[in-house]
């Protein structure tokens, strides 16, 4: 399995916005990936900012649309849905849209790539909002070493034909049961449950007798899931040890932690009730 990230689009186009919509074409030259490859998936990746409102919970449905034939003289261009999505305004994350079925158009059957439109509804708030809310072309405000960092990717997958297809349903189930397996073994939170007489500190805690800290263990495989919640900065180190197995994965460790109260006796033999931060994992993820 190989991937690739384009992460620049050869030409990005506005089009022609309508009330409530604002519409980018986008252009991703393919030429890059081997003909004796066969794309297997797909997916446009794009950044959208958080919008500071006056307290509503607002929401832009992002459309990603394949264009099947580009517009004429006096026509619009035929389009045809691949993928959306409901996002809220008040997240700041990234986007995924499976775009599969127009990279296989384009790559193993030949037809003609006229590239990508996105398509982000509006209703609540104004045109301009939306191009800052989801981050399809650069803002006069941004620098230039943040604009590559939010530009939209598109990332493919393939597979150069080597090793077996697996096609029957035994195999498949085996597949699925040996994904199941490599799932459990990826980065989460496991239980642990201290007790502060095992190691020796009940005799100045109080109490509670003991706590559940959680701990944090798994595999950080190569792509990195969402729900792995990784940073950018682990994206990047995983993907580089797919191609050079010197540089490490990135490490399962917790990335959200909560206080505990805690009745413990001060070298005064006083009672005191004290509230110890980050000693409960709450979440984990590849860091």
């Amino acid at each position: 399995m190989n991937l690739k990230i384009d992460s620049l689009p050869e030409s990005m186009e506005d089009l022609s916005s309508l009330s409530g919509k604002t519409t980018q074409r986008f252009l991703f030259n393919l030429t890059s990936i081997p003909s004796e490859e066969f794309v297997t998936s797909a997916e446009l990746r794009i950044f959208r900012e958080q919008v500071v409102s006056n307290g509503s919970e607002g929401f832009h449905r992002i459309n990603i649309h394949e264009i099947i034939k580009p517009s004429g003289s006096f026509q619009e261009p035929i389009t045809r849905l691949l993928d959306t999505r409901l996002v809220q305004h008040s997240l700041s994350k990234w986007e995924s849209f499976d775009v599969s079925p127009a990279v296989t158009r384009w790559t193993a059957d030949g037809h003609p790539n006229h590239g990508l439109v996105v398509e982000i509804v509006h209703p609540d708030r104004t045109e301009e909002d939306s191009k800052r809310h989801v981050r399809v072309s650069r803002s006069l405000h941004d620098r230039e070493d943040t604009w590559p960092q939010m530009r939209p990717l598109l990332v493919t997958y393939s597979h150069d034909g080597k090793g077996n297809v697996l096609h029957s349903r035994e195999k498949r189930q085996v597949r699925t049961n040996k994904q199941r397996k490599k799932h459990k073994a990826n980065c989460r939170r496991h239980s642990l449950y201290v007790d502060f007489s095992d190691v020796g500190w009940n005799d100045w805690i109080v109490a509670p007798p003991g706590y559940h800290a959680f701990y944090c263990q798994g595999e950080c495989p190569f792509p990195l899931a969402d729900h792995l919640n990784s940073t950018n900065h682990a994206i990047v180190q995983t993907l580089v040890n797919s191609v050079n197995s010197n540089i490490p994965r990135a490490c399962c460790v917790p990335t959200d932690l909560s206080p505990v109260s805690l009745l413990y006796l001060d070298e005064y033999e006083r009672v005191i009730l004290k509230n110890y931060q980050d000693m409960v994992v709450e979440g984990c993820g590849c860091r």
